[in-house]
C-alpha cells in the first residue's frame, strides 16, 4: 500500500512541479508543488494560502543542521512561526542511498525524537521540488506570505558556520522577516546567501 501511495504521489509531483525549472523568484508567486508527508499522504502547496508558509530544507546528518536542531535554535524558529499561525514544512529532497534519505518511519521518528515544532515533514526523493525551488543547502530556508507570494529565501542567520556558539549573535532571518511581515513592513532581507551541506539530489 505504502509502494502505491509513493507511485502515485511521484505521478503527481511531476504533473505538477516537471516546469519547475527555474529559481523561484522573490516577489513573484510560489509555485505550486504536491508532496507526500510523513504518514503517506498528499500535501499541496497551495492548500496553505491565506496562511504564512516556511519551507526548511533538511538533511539530518548534516553538521550544519545538527547545529540548529541540537541547540534548539531550529527547534525555537519553528516554534515562534508556527505560534504566529504559519505552516511549517520541512522537506527532504536527499536521494535513496544518499545522505539525509529518509523513510517515512524514520520522518515520524525523527519528528519525535528531535522536538521538531514543524507543521510537517514531506519528502521529495526525486528531488523534483527542491530543485525546482533551487535548494542548494541544508538547511535553506524560503517564506512564502498568505497571499502565496515569495518574500524570503536563503539562509536561516547570518553567520554561516557550523559552531553553535556563533547562533546568539546571528539575525535570524526567518523570524525577522515574520516579525516584518505582522508589523505590515515589508521584509527587509529578503535574499541571503544559503549555506549548509549541499541537498543530496540524485545523480
Amino acid at each position: 500500500m505504502m509502494r502505491m501511495t509513493m507511485g502515485v504521489f511521484a505521478a503527481a509531483a511531476i504533473a505538477i512541479a516537471a516546469p519547475l525549472v527555474a529559481q523561484q523568484v522573490t516577489g513573484q508567486p510560489a509555485r505550486d508543488f504536491k508532496l507526500t508527508d510523513m504518514n503517506g499522504k498528499t500535501v499541496q502547496l497551495s492548500q496553505f494560502k491565506g496562511k504564512t508558509v516556511v519551507l526548511e530544507w533538511h538533511n539530518g546528518g548534516c553538521p550544519f543542521v545538527q547545529k540548529h536542531y541540537n541547540s534548539g535554535n531550529m527547534q525555537k524558529t519553528q516554534g515562534a512561526a508556527v505560534g504566529q499561525g504559519a505552516v511549517w514544512l520541512t522537506i527532504n529532497s536527499g536521494a535513496p542511498g544518499n545522505q539525509g534519505h529518509m523513510t517515512l518511519e524514520q520522518t515520524r521518528a525523527f519528528m519525535q525524537s528531535s522536538g521538531s515544532k514543524a507543521s510537517n515533514y514531506l519528502l521529495d526523493p526525486e528531488g523534483i521540488v527542491g530543485k525546482g525551488y533551487d535548494a542548494k543547502t541544508t538547511p535553506h530556508m524560503y517564506v512564502i506570505n498568505p497571499e502565496g507570494v515569495l518574500v524570503y529565501q536563503g539562509g536561516i542567520d547570518d553567520k554561516p558556520t557550523a559552531d553553535a556558539a556563533d547562533i546568539a549573535a546571528a539575525r535570524n532571518h526567518v523570524l525577522a522577516a515574520l516579525a516584518e511581515m505582522k508589523a505590515g513592513k515589508p521584509v527587509s532581507v529578503a535574499e541571503s546567501r544559503p549555506y549548509g551541506c549541499s541537498v543530496k539530489y540524485a545523480s
